[in-house]
């Protein structure tokens, strides 16, 4: 599956890779029916979830904005009077997120990108459609499944690290010096910091859905498939970087709507296509990149031949 259809593609540019991505399921009703069922747990967790994340997170905002009754050169709320003031049943709910997030959330969003992809990568370079029934009896490699398992647990722990890091800025600017008389030179800094952060981790995120990608696809796993992905990302980062802010660009837009409409239902509707379209788009992005890296060697090898033939042409005239 591979390299001959990968090498037939045109070089997809980011609004050619959505595009690609968008009509897997427009020309194929049968997988986009099958995909609305395997997240639809995704779907009902993410509704509750969401719930519990906008209510605290209202609250968390209200406390981080309490002012103090005095304002005197370096004296502001420490981190230590900002957790006090969260109180216990705030804590717990941030505790509750933060379990939602580390192993439910990750477990049912890896099931449905894995079916998505499992499936999508087929349609994809066979260039055809499956009935449902092809679909549904389509067998699951255990293999595969661990490959890709293991990938995206690393991917996890990459990806939650960089966004504790950002949460690290947030959180030290607001606990520790918006109160102070130097914020707005210090808010600079941590914007600035925040800012650097947030483009690598969207460039980032590229390379480790990629990674994901390569373990269902061509079963690689662990560091391995991270390799292989940084290998095939390389020299296409800022088409990486862009398409994640595409798609963090989308989501962030959706909750912004959800927020002064109140609808949570929607959201999360949108939430789950976009995620669906951001793992289908990060599959035409795998295999737009292995193109681009298999027809760079192609070249090379070529040149090296051309330039072997060149040489004997040479000393034979001697």
């Amino acid at each position: 599956m591979g390299s001959k259809h990968v090498l037939q593609k045109q070089k997809l540019e980011l609004l050619d890779i959505i595009k690609e991505a968008m009509f897997i399921p427009v020309r194929n009703i049968n997988f986009f029916l099958f995909i609305i069922i395997t997240s639809f747990p995704l779907f009902c967790l993410l509704v509750s979830s969401e719930i519990l994340l906008q209510s605290t997170f209202t609250e968390i905002s209200h406390t981080l904005n309490y002012q103090p009754s005095f304002h005197v050169l370096f004296i502001w709320p420490t981190p230590f009077d900002i957790i006090t003031n969260l109180g216990d049943e705030l804590l717990y709910r941030l505790v509750q997120l933060s379990l939602l997030y580390l192993v439910p959330l990750h477990l049912l969003e890896f099931c449905s990108a894995f079916m998505t992809i499992n499936v999508a990568s087929d349609i994809y370079t066979e260039e055809r459609k499956m009935s449902l029934k092809e679909i549904v009896q389509k067998p699951i490699h255990k293999a595969k499944l661990r490959a890709a398992f293991i990938t995206s647990l690393y991917a996890h722990v990459l990806s939650t690290t960089t966004l504790l890091g950002l949460m690290w800025l947030v959180t030290t600017y607001y606990a520790i010096f918006w109160n102070s008389v130097v914020s707005v030179f210090l808010a600079v800094f941590h914007g600035a910091a925040f800012v650097a952060l947030l483009m690598k981790y969207m460039e980032w995120s590229a390379a480790w859905k990629m990674s994901v990608v390569i373990s269902i696809v061509e079963e690689k796993y662990g560091m391995d498939a991270l390799v292989i992905s940084d290998y095939f990302n390389s020299g296409s980062e800022r088409r990486g970087l862009f398409l994640m802010l595409f798609f963090y660009g989308w989501d962030f837009v959706i909750r912004a709507v959800s927020l002064y409409w109140n609808g949570i239902m929607l959201q999360v509707c949108f939430f789950c296509l976009c995620n669906m379209m951001k793992w289908m788009a990060s599959m035409v992005y795998f295999y737009d990149c292995k193109s681009r890296v298999l027809e760079k060697e192609l070249d090379e090898e070529m040149g090296k031949k051309i330039k072997g033939i060149d040489e004997q042409s040479s000393l034979a005239r001697e």
